[in-house]
């Protein structure tokens, strides 16, 4: 009777020519050397920890997890039976006390090492015996990865001096590359097996989890890492621009961290730039003797756009009478230019209001053939009127720009320029001006504020606060993103605060700012921002649930590549000085009254008030 043979599966053949996960994941090639491991174009190589020293300090580790190398770190711990410990323990005292015993005895002088392993084993014997140790068996592996042998033996290198810093020695795994490799492979394999001896405390020291240490030996304080308690010491100008943003929702500390910021670099001899338009910088500016200037339709500062910025030795005058234009024609397209499509520029308005700036200039002796214009009278938007009611095509443009000149916007652009910038602090208060020429404003004085950076080299700061507004129109957003972007030549740092991200974000400017801000800062945050914060920030959901449950002045640090937990911290003085609460004003307000009633009196009769007064 014959065997019926089984039937094999008709895909059987079809199935052992498919690729598994294994072969997905698995390198093009791998090559084993005594010394090291290769991976497909990458060296690899294992060291272990041999020896440590009698005590380790709390973050001991950081300095390796913190290094800029493409590492693997595997820590496998071993916990041992206390009863079994103990007993070893009891045979090593006895063993300890017979030496020094024999030592007395024979009158030999004393064996430090002896005595202090002796009470180091009697410490642990009652640490064990009352549980508040536990002893482990600990092996620490560390692979590098590099590009090159030679760049492996540097980075090797480099990591063994950080551990011999702390009396910690290892040693490469040689002839055991393999067995090394494969032991800090997320496997949970132990295959070299090397172990030493240590109880609850040293073992604690090795926790992996630091947060980075972002202090430096210059800049100013901007505040404390929570996670570590140390410093966040920083010189923003030592990045590779000193630009930096500030976002966080309303009362979340930004404009506070922001005065706390200007006060202490101020210290430093620091020049300061501000753009306030919710008037929170006057105070700070009176208490520093700093320059107030009021920007509104009724102040009696002004700023004239058309003023031409103090040419440097290697600038050509004729050069920055063209970029000045250029700069009007977009200042007076965020003026002329409305919201209907029939009130937008054609191209033959544009090029008529380009000619009659020329002409604007030239009708005060302001020309490309003489474009010499040192002390000679600028013209004023009222000129400008002039020319483009005289000329061809040019009526309709002169009867827009006549609500600036003569109609209810006038006083604002139309008046030559009469506000004094020599102060270390500088503030332009926009908080009274309509809200339909904020962009306006906001566009005038960072054009100003250019000019006056341009003339002399020095070290400074531009704060721009409330900077959403200046994203509200194309204009002033292209002007404030090629401010981040020129800025460092200048020895200029940017400081660009906002409250509504969303808006922010939303512009192209405004993620490009972003791009070019060094130092990032991130406050307090509402729900319905933090998914496009997180997105944009790449964080994890720890750092999100940080920034919504953060109190006021708490949030991440960025500084590169580094970044950490921040608590924005202040002296009594300082507080004082910056403050935003209402409440806290409130009192300061009452005080200085008081005091001033008291002067007062004081000055009306001097001898009832005095104290001191002697009548003879």
């Amino acid at each position: 009777m014959a065997k019926r043979q089984s039937k094999q599966p008709v895909n059987t053949e079809y199935l052992k020519g498919q690729n598994t996960l294994r072969d997905l994941i698995a390198p093009a090639s791998l090559l084993v050397d005594p010394s090291y491991v290769q991976i497909g174009s990458k060296f690899t190589r294992t060291l272990f920890v041999m020896t440590y020293p009698r005590y380790l300090i709390t973050g001991w580790f950081s300095p390796l997890i913190t290094l800029d190398y493409v590492m693997d770190i595997s820590m496998f711990m071993y916990p041992m039976d206390s009863g079994v410990i103990l007993k070893n323990l009891r045979t090593q005292v006895t063993r300890f006390q017979a030496q020094i015993s024999v030592a007395q005895e024979k009158g030999m002088i004393r064996d430090p090492m002896v005595e202090t392993a002796y009470q180091d084993a009697e410490n642990l014997r009652d640490q064990l015996q009352q549980g508040t140790e536990r002893f482990f068996r600990f092996g620490l592996y560390v692979t590098v990865y590099a590009d090159s042998k030679k760049q492996l033996d540097k980075y090797v290198s480099q990591i063994d001096n950080i551990l011999q810093t702390k009396m910690v020695y290892s040693k490469p795994c040689l002839f055991q590359t393999e067995q090394g490799f494969k032991s800090t492979l997320p496997l949970l394999r132990d295959e070299l097996a090397i172990a030493n001896n240590l109880n609850t405390s040293p073992l604690s020291t090795t926790f992996p989890f630091v947060s980075a240490n972002i202090s430096s030996n210059k800049g100013i304080l901007y505040g404390i890492n929570r996670h570590n308690n140390s410093l966040i010491l920083f010189d923003r100008f030592s990045m590779e621009n000193a630009n930096e943003v500030i976002f966080a929702k309303s009362g979340g500390g930004k404009s506070y961290l922001a005065k706390l910021e200007i006060l202490r670099h101020l210290m430093l001899d620091v020049e300061v730039l501000v753009i306030d338009p919710e008037n929170e910088y006057s105070y700070l500016t009176e208490a520093v003797g700093g320059t107030f200037i009021k920007i509104s339709l009724t102040s009696n500062q002004h700023i004239n756009p058309f003023d031409l910025p103090t040419p440097r030795p290697d600038e050509n005058p004729a050069d920055l009478v063209k970029s000045n234009i250029a700069d009007l024609m977009g200042m007076l397209k965020l003026m002329l230019q409305g919201t209907n499509i029939v009130d937008r520029f054609t191209a033959e308005e544009e090029a008529v209001l380009d000619r009659a700036l020329y002409e604007t200039y030239a009708s005060k002796d302001i020309t490309m053939e003489n474009p010499d214009y040192e002390n000679k009278e600028v013209p004023t938007l009222s000129d400008l009127e002039n020319i483009l009611q005289n000329m061809e095509g040019g009526e309709s443009l002169a009867i827009r720009l006549s609500k600036y000149t003569t109609g209810s916007f006038s006083g604002f652009v139309n008046e030559p320029t009469n506000i004094n910038f020599n102060s270390q602090l500088v503030v332009f208060n926009t908080r009274d001006m309509e809200e339909e020429l904020q962009p306006l404003a906001m566009f005038v004085i960072t054009q100003y504020i250019w000019k006056e950076i341009r003339r002399e080299l020095k070290k400074r700061i531009l704060v721009v606060d409330e900077a959403w507004v200046m994203m509200k129109d194309d204009s002033a957003a292209s002007f404030l993103f090629s401010l981040a972007k020129r800025a460092r030549k200048y020895y200029l740092g940017l400081t660009t605060i906002t409250q509504d991200i969303a808006d922010f974000l939303s512009s192209e400017y405004g993620k490009a700012i972003l791009t070019n801000s060094s130092i990032q800062i991130l406050l307090k945050q509402s729900p319905a921002s933090i998914d496009i914060i997180k997105d944009t920030f790449y964080l994890t959901e720890e750092e999100k649930f940080l920034l919504l449950e953060s109190d006021v002045g708490e949030g991440i640090f960025f500084a590169g590549l580094k970044h950490a937990a921040i608590k924005v911290v202040a002296s009594y003085g300082e507080d004082q000085i910056i403050t935003s609460d209402p409440e806290q004003l409130l009192k300061i307000q009452k005080a200085k009254a008081e005091l001033s009633s008291v002067e007062e009196q004081i000055a009306q009769d001097p001898q009832e008030q005095d104290p001191f007064t002697l009548n003879f």
